[in-house]
């Protein structure tokens, strides 16, 4: 899986893939990640990605043409690369394990277009359909109900979830948390723990090795946190 990050700080992801599962699967090949700034390719003679709002409004909106040239540039270099197109938005559909899952299975390649100021232009979507070959999707992605100042957190959001769906990045495929039968309480060594003169104890069933009754006893637990 190749992710093509477009954004006006490529410097910020730097730290967060340089580090743990990430970076080792960058190292090994499993993914690849490559950032394009548009201030690189923008027309404009002073560098601007951004202008003011037809119509009036607040704030600035980052223009369409270093976007859609920059998006150009990447997809002539690929050319049986199977695309999606991942535009961060709040107002985006919601990203999700499964959403995850089938992009990974589908695409090869994963452009994330990192909006900032008050957004973008709305005929990068609409210049993104004339530009992208056949079998390309475009979405509007949100990874929550909040807004953030930039697209690049929810970018590395999205790379983290897509990547651990991808073959050999976590290890084993038993490790993806959606996949087995996990719990948001969890228990570790050791067995009692002195919390000024108070035991904390792990549940007997845990220690038991009884692999049925953990299970239900982990179901058990997710229902009634949900209120099932």
């Amino acid at each position: 899986m190749h992710f093509h990050i477009i954004t006006i700080f490529p410097s910020m992801l730097d730290s967060y893939l340089g580090e743990s599962i990430l970076a080792r699967a960058i190292a090994s090949k499993k993914i690849k990640v490559t950032t394009y700034n548009p201030r690189d390719i923008t027309k404009d003679k002073h560098g601007k990605v951004d202008d003011r709002p037809y119509g009036g409004g607040p704030g600035m909106l980052m223009t369409a043409q270093p976007i859609l040239d920059t998006v150009k540039k990447i997809i002539r270099k690929k050319k049986t690369a199977k695309w999606k197109v991942i535009i961060t938005l709040p107002g985006g559909k919601m990203l999700s394990n499964v959403y995850a899952s089938q992009t990974v299975k589908k695409y090869t390649d994963v452009i994330i277009i990192c909006g900032r100021y008050e957004g973008i232009d709305a005929r990068v979507k609409k210049g993104l359909k004339v530009l992208l070959p056949k079998g390309s999707s475009i979405d509007e992605v949100s990874i929550g109900d909040y807004v953030l100042t930039g697209g690049e957190l929810p970018a590395m959001v999205m790379i983290d979830v897509m990547s651990r769906q991808v073959v050999g990045v976590l290890g084993k495929i038993e490790s993806l948390e959606e996949s087995r039968a996990s719990s948001s309480e969890m228990y570790t060594r050791p067995p009692v723990l002195l919390v000024d003169q108070k035991k904390l104890i792990v549940p007997k069933v845990l220690l038991s090795g009884d692999h049925k009754k953990i299970d239900e006893w982990r179901e058990g637990k997710d229902k009634k946190k949900l209120g099932k």
